[in-house]
């Protein structure tokens, strides 16, 4: 029986490696760095090498502490990798944050799909992985020439510590253009722009594509025969424990750089592709309603270093005043992505009151999420968010709905430890904060939502 899984958990703002205990569904050591991309070379690109080196040396110090007996994987999404017949990469790995996508986004446009065949709505920068892979074929068509293979981001580290090459849906599912969540299948773009012999193998994430290489045993030491699973997207892994032991209804509320929304056995919707909903495909295949928003970017920003302490004297200032923050920080994406951020009586606010409001806009950004895909039942929410009562409490008020706040560090981890898992699932544990039976915060949420 596996028990203690390495995760490699890649995350745009930080990678992470954590070794998760499945028989007590937590994490009993980590290690964090921060991930960045270089600006110099072709275009910005993720360092993959300080990041190996960083995966390679944790593995070694963890494993001295604790035995590894697996090792999963789970990455940010829209990010590819071309590799060559040796592995190498073809070309640096883009940083979806790029603009130069957007240079020929006309002769894009004109081959991707419609939203009603992908469920991928059309996002800028390098954010339609699809986008990225043409601009990089027409910038640097001798290098594309080279590529044998295309890799989405998790199989790319899995390559790297097992020599074999695949892809998997739900990095495949989240906005590429590539992929037919309907079908189960590659998209029109695939055979239209003549990839589909580029693309690795489509694998299940819980697929066990082999031991550690042995070059890597012997720099961790790791056992030869440590298995390495093929791994999935960051979001779909904090849904994965509930997807398998939760009843539906229920949503997923992922938090990090983004916040993805995921709703199972919802309400049926139309989702409006305008304000960054779209299909999500989980671990098991199937289609999700999904919405997002650069939440956790906003809240750097938006702190940028500044205390978090608040008292209830700053939360009641707040609720009497309405002060409160318009979307959008970070315009482009999310439900409001063409309205430009506004406070709203805050005059003379101190930092208690305003860490409150930011909370608040957060959360009421995330019911209006919840709400565009047709969200029901209770709202788990993972990640760091989940430790913001300020956050979770107004989600609950706003959205008349139980929110779960999941005690796991990383909900991200946990997820993917579930993929070497021989046995059930692991069941996380969180806190249940019901609607606050104070009408003002009901009041705050509905006085936000009309000035939106």
């Amino acid at each position: 029986m596996t028990r203690h899984v390495a995760v490699i958990d890649i995350g745009k703002t930080n990678a992470k490696l954590a070794l998760v205990d499945l028989a007590t569904s937590s994490e009993v050591a980590l290690r964090r760095i921060a991930n960045a991309p270089v600006l110099d070379g072709p275009y910005p690109h993720h360092d993959v090498e300080l990041l190996s080196s960083f995966i390679l040396d944790s593995l070694a110090e963890i494993n001295r502490e604790q035995r590894i007996e697996a090792i999963s994987i789970t990455t940010h999404g829209a990010t590819g990798v071309l590799v060559d017949a040796a592995g190498e990469l073809a070309l640096p790995v883009l940083d979806y944050e790029f603009a130069g996508p957007d240079a020929l986004a006309k002769d894009y446009d004109t081959i991707r799909p419609a939203f009603a065949e992908t469920g991928t709505p059309r996002l800028p920068v390098g954010l339609n992985l699809g986008a990225q892979l043409f601009w990089q074929q027409k910038h640097f068509p001798a290098e594309f020439a080279r590529a044998a293979a295309m890799l989405t981001y998790p199989q790319y580290w899995a390559l790297r510590l097992t020599g074999v090459a695949a892809n998997e849906v739900t990095s495949l599912g989240c906005h590429t253009d590539l992929w037919n969540p309907w079908k189960a299948d590659f998209s029109s773009l695939v055979d239209t722009m003549q990839w589909r012999q580029l693309m690795a193998p489509v694998r299940p994430a819980k697929d066990r594509l082999g031991p550690i290489l042995p070059a890597l045993a012997t720099r961790t030491g790791l056992d030869a025969q440590t298995p390495v699973f093929c791994g999935l997207h960051d979001s779909n892994a904090s849904l994965l424990p509930h997807l398998l032991s939760d009843k539906p209804p229920f949503s997923v509320v992922s938090t990090g750089t983004w916040v993805v929304s995921m709703a199972v056995g919802g309400n049926k919707v139309t989702l409006d592709p305008a304000r960054d909903t779209l299909v999500n495909v989980n671990a098991l295949g199937d289609p999700v309603p999904s919405a997002r928003f650069m939440g956790g970017r906003e809240f750097s920003l938006l702190t940028d270093g500044q205390s978090e302490d608040w008292t209830d004297d700053d939360v009641a200032t707040v609720l009497a005043r309405k002060t409160s923050l318009l979307p959008s920080t970070q315009l482009g994406s999310g439900p409001f992505p063409h309205h430009r951020a506004a406070w709203l009586n805050a005059d003379g606010i101190n930092n208690g009151q305003r860490f409150a409001a930011i909370s608040f806009y957060l959360a009421l950004m995330t019911a209006t999420c919840l709400d565009l895909i047709g969200a029901d039942g209770p709202t788990i929410v993972e990640g760091p968010f989940a430790r913001n009562r300020l956050f979770t409490r107004m989600l609950a008020a706003a959205t008349a709905r139980a929110v779960i706040a999941s005690e796991a560090a990383t909900g991200t981890s946990i997820g993917a430890a579930l993929l070497a898992s021989d046995h059930g699932t692991a069941q996380g544990k969180g806190e249940m904060i019901e609607p606050p039976t104070d009408s003002a915060w009901r009041d705050y949420a509905k006085a936000w939502q009309r000035s939106v």
